[in-house]
């Protein structure tokens, strides 16, 4: 069913909507439809098909899969899209609620823009907003209001059209404890574990975890891509969390078990030496040598070679430039040591 959980008026008639897709075993009219955990009250939202009633006993666990915080990122579109289509497939083995939230930044998605349009702001970096503030506070404040409740929620992103990412989730130490366990079951190549000195307080994982909702930020994939393989992955993931919360009982796939990274160290960065264009030679996800080639940098008016990257220690190569444009200093890759 789909909801509408916030919603702002614009200019030229037009309205801002963010809208969730709430997939529960069962629907029938509404009694009183306010009472719902999770769902949106008339004074903030429109609800535009049959509204829910409260929810029976074997829906009560929810969890809630988020994307589209940023206009570029667009690998959980498909997530969203499989998770959906696996379920009505089989919609007998839906034994709770799952929330679909494809597009908190619609504006952005539609313009292809980071950011949201206008203002030249990032919408991960207002949370958990002020149904006070101006229009971005609000909605921000809508989306923290209607996510809680949830028994786990997946905050999907992918990287920057400039980098690729192994499918991979990121955590600050300051909520290890309560979410190592489930990023476990996530399916996801790599565990990244952040001190709490990377920690950003105004994002949504952050402001989701500090009251008390299990958040998974997932990061995979490019920018203004979808990277099936990645999307298919983790949506394996997704059931087989589903089926440990009780919301899904159906079979479910084998999962990878993740590499788990604490240490600061253990991440060495490259960064380009010199301008030019990047010609990658090793695919994202190689394990790798010291003195491994991993891209050259050429000049394509003089037909040059101006520099060989190699790596400089022994690791995994989980980030890697995927544009080829590249200016002094910029980021090329990231190699995990311990492996």
């Amino acid at each position: 069913m789909i909801q509408t959980i916030a919603k702002t008026n614009m200019p030229v008639d037009e309205v801002l909507r963010i809208r969730k897709n709430r997939i529960q075993p069962d629907y029938h009219p509404v009694l009183s439809a306010s009472k719902q955990a999770g769902q949106p009250t008339t004074e903030h939202a429109e609800h535009e098909s049959q509204t829910l009633s409260d929810c029976s006993p074997s829906c009560s666990r929810r969890i809630s899969i988020v994307t589209g915080i940023h206009g570029d990122e667009l690998e959980g579109q498909f997530v969203c899209y499989e998770v959906a289509r696996r379920i009505k497939e089989h919609p007998e083995y839906l034994k709770g609620t799952v929330d679909l939230y494809p597009a908190l930044n619609p504006f952005g998605i539609d313009s292809v823009t980071r950011g949201i349009p206008a203002f030249d702001l990032d919408m991960n970096r207002i949370f958990p907003g002020s149904s006070d503030g101006d229009m971005n506070e609000y909605l921000a404040s809508e989306i923290i209001r209607d996510l809680e409740g949830s028994d786990l929620c997946l905050d999907i992103h992918a990287s920057n059209i400039y980098l690729t990412e192994i499918p991979q989730i990121r955590i600050n130490e300051l909520h290890e404890e309560a979410l190592l366990p489930l990023a476990m079951l996530s399916n996801v190549d790599f565990i990244w574990v952040h001190g709490t000195s990377t920690v950003l307080e105004s994002t949504l994982a952050y402001s989701l975890n500090s009251r008390g909702v299990p958040t998974l930020v997932v990061e995979m994939g490019v920018g203004m891509r979808i990277t099936r393989e990645y999307g298919t992955q983790l949506t394996d993931g997704i059931f087989r969390l589903m089926a440990k919360l009780g919301v899904w009982i159906g079979p479910v796939a084998e999962i990878r078990t993740p590499v788990i990274s604490r240490d600061p160290d253990e991440v060495s960065f490259l960064n380009e030496p010199v301008s030019g264009i990047f010609i990658k030679t090793r695919p994202h996800g190689s394990m790798l040598k010291a003195g491994d080639e991993i891209g050259q940098i050429v000049d394509p008016l003089h037909g040059t070679l101006l520099s060989v990257i190699t790596a400089p220690v022994d690791g995994w190569l989980f980030t890697v430039r995927e544009y080829p444009v590249v200016d002094e200093g910029s980021l090329l890759a990231r190699i995990l040591t311990q492996n």
